[in-house]
């Protein structure tokens, strides 16, 4: 976390948080909501400012509630998430992962395929869906166990069976377990849509 911001926290520590105005989506893009509505609901815009979204990255943190936020300033605003706190994508030399927030996970717990065949991979920084546009080529480096070459399709159909399977990633084991994707929340333990507890004050 940027130092200006903790110091910020420490001058002005009851700001109130904001909810419903910031959201990740699934390519690990951030959305701020804007002024435009269909039906009845807010729409939110893509940030595109570089400098912003390192900001926003460098001050993304989680809650003892598993609520993920961003700390700007002495103000918490706290993250609405399409599917997982992180998304990740190969690196540049296709050799490990980088998170949205441009931090890379040095541990890699288990994989997980939910039913439409997308990646979560469950590290020490949180639970990451793999961006679809990256997914194909991870799917080069996997393999089987022992080094043998692996199916995509076929790992899918098994996978999704509930069966656990164990593959190599970028050389290093990996178990593959099964996952409907409506219980991402409750098996990685974080929010997806953040809410004020009763009573808190909210902007």
């Amino acid at each position: 976390m940027d130092e200006v911001v903790i110091r910020s926290m420490l001058k002005w520590p009851e700001v109130p948080s904001v909810y419903g105005w910031l959201r990740l989506d699934r390519r690990g893009n951030w959305l701020v909501k804007g002024r435009a509505v269909r039906e009845g609901r807010p729409l939110f815009e893509r940030i595109s400012n570089a400098a912003v979204i390192e900001f926003i990255g460098r001050n993304y943190e989680r809650d003892g509630s598993g609520r993920w936020f961003f700390q700007n300033g002495p103000q918490r605003v706290f993250v609405g998430l399409d599917y997982t706190p992180y998304v990740f994508r190969l690196d540049d030399r296709a050799s490990g992962f980088v998170g949205h927030d441009g931090r890379a996970p040095q541990r890699i717990e288990r994989g997980f395929l939910d039913e439409a065949g997308a990646l979560v991979l469950e590290t020490e920084l949180g639970a990451g869906v793999v961006t679809d546009r990256d997914l194909a080529g991870v799917l080069e480096h996997l393999a089987g166990e022992n080094g043998e070459a692996t199916d995509a399709e076929a790992l899918h159909a098994a996978v999704v069976s509930g069966r656990t399977r164990r593959v190599r990633l970028f050389g290093r084991p990996l178990e593959i377990l099964p996952l409907v994707a409506a219980d991402a929340p409750s098996r990685f333990g974080f929010v997806a849509d953040p809410r004020p507890a009763p009573g808190e004050p909210e902007c």
